[in-house]
């Protein structure tokens, strides 16, 4: 399931999985299909089992090596093992490639978790323990499952994706102990502005929601808030991985 270097599909798993377009034999082929995404947890499972301590980086695919935002990742990425910890991307380029460079430079285990895409081939470079999937739910379960927190970098659609997921997942109990961290007061400060004064204030959100997430610029300190979470989780008898 490491892939490297292949082809652009021009459709992909997922995509035939959601759009629902096929004929009635689709009731032979779907067991097929949950064949394959067994195989994939499965995959996941085996290949993460043994990473110990993770911190899943997330930000945008298109950002370029040379910008702010890819020094930062790499700036991540190195601290994060510094602290003990393996660092998980998406596996892709830009905030994740710069991630994983940080971490592999800095002697670490750097993870890729890659997803078939339409227009995105294999894994950067720089993930020196690598994993491609075909459904997009079981890659996020990997980078939940092996992580103890999540550093959310500057970035698109997918990266804000990831972020209100594992929010959720907070927010209603599913994991305890897990700190959110984004990275660029400047950036996120928009966002955080619209959940207080729109969300917060139309009674959408509860007091404490918004105190789930940490913003800072300085790496040390988000590093500093990840290791105190670790500690807090392990006092508590919880694992990343149970």
């Amino acid at each position: 399931m490491t892939l490297r270097g292949s082809r652009v599909p021009r459709s992909t798993t997922d995509q035939r999985l959601l759009e629902g377009r096929e004929p009635a034999g689709w009731v032979h082929s779907d067991p097929w299909r949950v064949m394959r995404i067994q195989a994939e947890f499965v995959e996941g499972f085996g290949g993460l089992a043994e990473l110990g301590p993770a911190i899943s980086v997330f930000g945008s695919a298109r950002t370029r090596p040379g910008h702010p935002t890819y020094a930062l990742a790499e700036e991540v990425g190195a601290a994060l093992v510094g602290a003990g910890f393996a660092v998980i991307t998406g596996g892709g380029p830009g905030a994740m490639e710069g991630a994983n460079k940080g971490a592999t430079e800095a002697g670490g285990t750097s993870v890729g978790l890659g997803i078939e895409l339409p227009m995105e081939s294999g894994l950067n470079a720089y993930a020196n323990l690598g994993i491609n999937f075909r459904y997009f739910f079981v890659r996020k379960t990997m980078f939940v499952k092996y992580a103890e927190g999540f550093v959310v970098l500057p970035g698109g659609v997918g990266t804000l994706d990831e972020l209100f997921e594992a929010l959720t997942l907070i927010q209603t109990g599913k994991i305890t102990n897990f700190p959110i961290i984004l990275m660029g007061a400047t950036f996120w400060g928009p966002l955080l502005d619209w959940l207080r004064h729109t969300l917060m204030a139309e009674g959408m959100l509860s007091p404490g929601d918004l105190d789930l997430l940490r913003v800072t610029d300085d790496v040390a300190e988000a590093v500093a808030w990840i290791v105190a979470a670790q500690e807090e989780r392990r006092g508590s008898g919880f694992s990343a991985t149970s």
